[in-house]
């Protein structure tokens, strides 16, 4: 399944490549991607695209913090309307869960997870889902959490920091831009790319906030394309990833995560053209290319991290679905 981007997900883009000595335009045309993406943000563009993109750039210009740095210069404006929106929500929470209602509008392949740990933190997760052929996605969930974690700052203060970032790959050889941007708590080698966040601060009201002025633009931002109701393949490959680290993410327990029976999921799944088991081996796919690309996870662990008890069990999958040894394939990949 191809899921799109706008081309707003390149905003800033030219400045960074032009400032490392990278033409931008020449570089878009290289890996077959229109240049007026960079002036037209509206434009949607494939995300494996975006993808390929910011893993070239970071490898020609020997930039290991390409994404991060164009997350510096971003601003709410490049939201697009659903800025006006996030401008006059009443908390940080509420400005979080309109980018989850609305994500699909901005970014089909980028889900968002807004999840309550205990009294005093909530986990903020992004997953990264493109449909294409495994691309190193670190500049692109670098990007990610560095926009959500900059932009955040704008309507609560400056002084907004989440308590913990979490990232799914290694860690680079000079930390110095994610400290600086995220504070010191920054983990690597996690099992899933996230904010933790104060929930004290995500609930804190936002001065100047207008309800009334969120609620006209949401009546705007209805009537535009990509606002629709999601359909439920999508619920259901957002449901997949959220659970697959976590308990395999079976049938059950993603029609239970929706509030269906299995049976619905499935015959409702079929209706649209889909079916859980393709959806689940896709998530897997990615999943398993993504922490097999790091080599300092062990593949017991990866195993565990795309829904397999035994790392033999995983083996066996993975041979069957790539036709190399996951072994082999890491060793490859790097």
């Amino acid at each position: 399944m191809t899921r799109s981007m706008r081309g707003a997900a390149l905003a800033k883009y030219a400045e960074v490549a032009t400032a490392l000595g990278l033409n931008p335009d020449a570089t878009l045309r290289e890996l077959g991607i229109d240049p007026r993406v960079l002036t037209q943000p509206e434009l949607r563009l494939p995300g494996q695209k975006v993808l390929e993109l910011l893993a070239h750039s970071a490898a020609v210009t020997g930039c290991e913090t390409f994404g991060l740095r164009m997350a510096l210069e971003r601003r709410l404006s490049d939201y697009g309307p659903v800025s006006l929106m996030l401008a006059h929500q009443a908390t940080l929470r509420d400005a979080l869960m309109v980018l989850v209602r609305y994500q699909r509008m901005l970014n089909e392949c980028l889900f968002i997870y807004v999840e309550d740990q205990d009294a005093d933190s909530t986990l903020v997760r992004e997953e990264l889902i493109t449909g294409g052929e495994h691309v190193d996605p670190r500049q692109a969930y670098e990007l990610a959490l560095g926009t959500l974690a900059h932009i955040f700052r704008a309507p609560a203060s400056p002084a907004f920091r989440p308590a913990r970032v979490q990232f799914a790959h290694s860690a680079p050889r000079d930390p110095s831009l994610h400290i600086e941007m995220f504070g010191p708590d920054v983990v690597f080698d996690s099992q899933v790319n996230a904010l933790v966040c104060r929930r004290a601060e995500l609930d804190a009201a936002i001065p100047g906030a207008d309800p009334a002025l969120a609620t006209h633009a949401e009546s705007f931002i209805r009537s535009l394309p990509f606002a629709d109701e999601t359909p439920l393949t999508i619920q259901v490959v957002k449901a997949i990833h959220a659970l697959l680290p976590f308990d395999g993410a079976s049938v059950e327990s993603v029609s239970a995560r929706l509030g269906l029976s299995a049976r619905t999921l499935q015959r409702r799944l079929a209706e649209e053209g889909a079916d859980f088991s393709s959806l689940l081996n896709e998530a897997r796919r990615a999943h398993a290319f993504r922490h097999l690309s790091n080599s300092r996870l062990p593949l017991d662990q990866v195993a565990g991290l795309v829904g397999y008890r035994y790392e033999t069990s995983f083996a066996r999958w993975f041979i069957a679905e790539v036709g190399v040894t996951n072994s082999a394939w890491r060793t490859g990949a790097r």
